[in-house]
């Protein structure tokens, strides 16, 4: 950190830890067993698509990698309201899901577009239908939940989740960091 970083206040920011989206595996049978939470299979990684061939290139390549596989379903694109992009991988084994995410992260951030990444998140849902996202921060290098219900949030589910899960994954201590990501893929 810099004289003037000091000088502002600012904090130098914290490195993503990618290996941590590895850890989840371990976490859903934690929320599977506590809470009731089953993954879904969905998957996502949101960013912020630049302009240019280098960027058509390198997500047309991610998407080629992970589409190699003639057993999986093939990886989709979308754009949601907000003008982000998520690549959307939907696998049953929640350890080759966790491995597509983590592919997709480290290709965008080796080709210099990480500053455009902003999360990953992998979708739960429990017998009653209740849906729970678990979103790493890219920026942050933590986790926390989401659980949409209609147009509101189900803050307590959130917690219980937080509370669950404390322990094995680095979960945000900032609430005001858990941003809303409504209308995310398998949510």
């Amino acid at each position: 950190m810099g004289f003037w970083d000091a000088l502002r206040g600012r904090a130098p920011a914290k490195a993503a830890n990618l290996d941590s989206l590895f850890m989840i595996p371990s976490a859903a049978i934690t929320l599977e067993t506590a809470a009731g939470l089953k993954p879904t299979g969905v998957g996502a990684v949101c960013f912020r698509a630049a302009e240019g061939a280098a960027f058509s290139d390198t997500q047309a390549e991610i998407v080629a990698l992970l589409d190699a596989d003639d057993d999986g379903p093939d990886v989709e694109s979308t754009v949601d309201d907000f003008g982000f992009t998520w690549l959307v991988a939907r696998q049953d084994d929640m350890s080759v899901l966790c491995t597509d995410l983590h592919t997709v992260n480290t290709s965008l951030e080796e080709q210099g577009f990480g500053s455009g990444l902003l999360c990953s998140i992998v979708t739960f849902q429990d017998s009653a239908g209740r849906k729970v996202g678990l979103v790493y921060l890219y920026k942050q290098g933590t986790f926390y939940p989401f659980a949409p219900s209609g147009t509101r949030r189900d803050n307590l589910l959130e917690l219980q989740v937080r509370d669950h899960l404390s322990g094995e994954l680095p979960m945000e201590p900032d609430l005001n960091r858990w941003l809303a990501v409504w209308g995310a893929p398998g949510l």
